[in-house]
């Protein structure tokens, strides 16, 4: 069955626990094999979909009304706790269109970057609400989104956090500020970060030419040279890897193998054409556009970049719609050009970040095809395609009825969120669209015991995380981590093959330390389905000529799988 969510207008309240990815995000306290207070909780993900847990912290956040330019208004957030927190950590963030005016005393001073303004607290929490109200005012017309989020300090995971968030677009005059943002087509954030001003035409700057390269001649019966427009895309995002509860990591990254389309006017009142279409380069973002002139001069020309890779993979909104931005137009065109660097439109920051971590995956996707599969012919590439907008609720998961990964709002914030859900479309694309029959998976804990079927699909999405990262860990939208290296000395993490961390490292480790890499081992999956770890080891990897000998169990064993 193919679904696609259709998301309703962004209200001004916004509350749910933090989403979580199909089954490992959901971190239980440090010793997760004794039943906690937190089994009881009842805090829920919004989304009936979501393999996320309960939770026992939650949050919403709500203003008192919608604010237009130099209009105050006062904003409300309500923490929920449904179990005892010594220490809970309390994150605000605020879009630079809205500023703090009258502060709690309690909250941090606020700090501000291109992101916004940000500020924290820590709170001991017992069951109960917990409310905290200030004063915000709005200081530029635009989209804006405000986020809030609560989790335990000393015990991170989903079953102890949760995330809100409050969509606007603040209106210049009195009146015309409306509930919710629309971002999928916009225009370029400037370099030096979000404004509220339109930005006028500019000038085109001369594009300096290549060493040793001569200038571009008129070919032969055409009357004009061939043009070529370069520049860079790049995109500023904040990142759980390398953050933490009250501050995440702030990036200023290229972005690479985002469709790029050269668009232009000949004349000013002229049809808008399309001039050529091309790639961003690979690691660098870099691009040059080349097209063949109808006049000496071109009235406008200016780019638009997609969050799609040829076919491979895209991110797009709830209505499917790919996410585009739009650089400043060059004008009166008759040379060589350069757009300069050019960055993602700030409210889109998120789509472009969960674009960009799929490029990380795909470098290292363990076909021997050009898809993401090796089962898949050249030319017949199925895509990965990833659901996200502003606020979405429609998260944490994969299915494959419709093999699309759904994040809610933060999720994008955590690249190993979105590499987990993505092995989960790598499996279904492997395995052909069959998928095993897994049982005592809704909710499961990354460190608990599940079941052997749910250890090993969550198992080996955790592992293609791992790899694509080069770590064990595992973070969260809300900035929030957990370290899963695991021995038979480690506390905290249930034995054996029914627990997905077990799993995950054990593959981790069978992958770099006997295999090789796991192209062999994707391509014999490619081949023969398995629905346990048990099966995937002890029957195929014999069958395929993969390791399952003293090297192969001694890692199990270190894991404490043994077979």
């Amino acid at each position: 069955m193919f679904r696609i969510r259709i998301p309703r207008p962004a209200a001004l309240i916004a509350a749910g626990g933090i989403g979580a990815c199909i089954a490992t995000v959901a971190v239980p306290s440090a010793y997760a094999v004794t039943p906690t207070p937190a089994d009881s909780c009842t805090v829920r993900p919004a989304d009936k979909n979501s393999e996320a847990p309960p939770s026992c912290l939650g949050v919403t956040a709500s203003l008192e009304r919608l604010p237009a330019i130099g209009e105050r208004t006062t904003l409300t957030v309500a923490v929920t706790a449904q179990a005892g927190v010594k220490r809970a950590g309390l994150s605000l963030q605020l879009p630079p269109a809205l500023r703090i005016v009258d502060r709690d005393p309690a909250l941090a001073a606020p700090t501000t970057d291109p992101f916004g303004q940000r500020t924290s607290r820590t709170l001991a929490l017992t069951p109960g609400i917990r409310t905290i109200r200030f004063k915000v005012e709005a200081v530029a017309a635009g989209p804006a989104q405000i986020q809030a989020d609560i989790s335990d300090i000393d015990r991170p995971g989903p079953r102890r956090a949760g995330h809100a968030s409050v969509e606007l677009t603040i209106g210049k005059a009195k009146g015309s500020t409306t509930k919710g943002m629309s971002v999928t087509k916009a225009d370029a954030t400037p370099a030096d970060g979000p404004t509220a001003h339109d930005r006028p035409v500019r000038p085109g700057a001369a594009a300096p030419a290549a060493p040793g390269t001569p200038p571009q001649a008129a070919a032969p019966g055409k009357p004009y040279a061939p043009v070529c427009v370069s520049g860079t895309l790049r995109n500023r995002f904040q990142s759980s890897e390398g953050g933490s509860w009250n501050r995440k990591a702030d990036r200023d990254l290229p972005v690479s193998n985002a469709n790029v389309t050269l668009w232009g006017r000949a004349t000013a009142g002229g049809s808008t054409q399309k001039l050529a279409t091309g790639l961003t380069g690979n690691g660098d973002g870099t691009f040059k556009l080349c097209y063949t002139p109808s006049a000496s001069v071109t009235s406008r020309v200016w780019a638009e970049f997609q969050t799609r890779a040829g076919s491979m993979w895209s991110v797009v909104d709830g209505y499917n719609r790919h996410y585009s931005t739009t650089s400043n137009a060059l004008s009166n065109v008759s040379g060589n050009k350069s757009l300069g660097t050019v960055y993602a439109n700030s409210g889109q920051s998120r789509a472009w970040h969960a674009f960009d971590t799929l490029n990380k995956l795909w470098w290292d996707r363990g076909s021997t095809s050009t898809c993401w599969t090796s089962n898949e012919k050249d030319g017949r590439c199925s895509p990965i395609t990833v659901q996200w907008y502003p606020g979405s609720q429609d998260g944490t998961y994969w299915t494959n009825r419709d093999d699309k990964v759904h994040l809610a709002d933060s999720d994008p914030d955590s690249g190993h969120t979105t590499v987990h859900e993505a092995g989960h479309s790598l499996m279904g694309k492997l395995y052909k669209g069959w998928w095993p029959n897994v049982t005592n998976c809704s909710p499961h804990y990354v460190n608990r015991t599940s079941s052997t079927t749910c250890g090993w699909t969550e198992g080996f999405a955790d592992a293609v995380a791992f790899r694509a990262f080069k770590d064990t860990v595992m973070t969260w939208g809300n900035g929030s981590s957990m370290n899963l290296a695991n021995d038979r000395t480690t506390r905290g993490i249930d034995w054996g093959d029914a627990c997905e961390a077990r799993v995950a490292t054990a593959l981790a480790d069978l992958w770099s330390q006997v295999d090789g890499g796991w192209t062999k081992s994707n391509t014999m999956m490619s081949r023969e389905r398995q629905s346990t770890f048990r099966e995937y080891f002890l029957t195929d990897r014999p069958a395929y000529g993969l390791d399952s000998g003293a090297k192969a169990r001694n890692i199990l064993y270190h894991h404490t799988i043994q077979y």
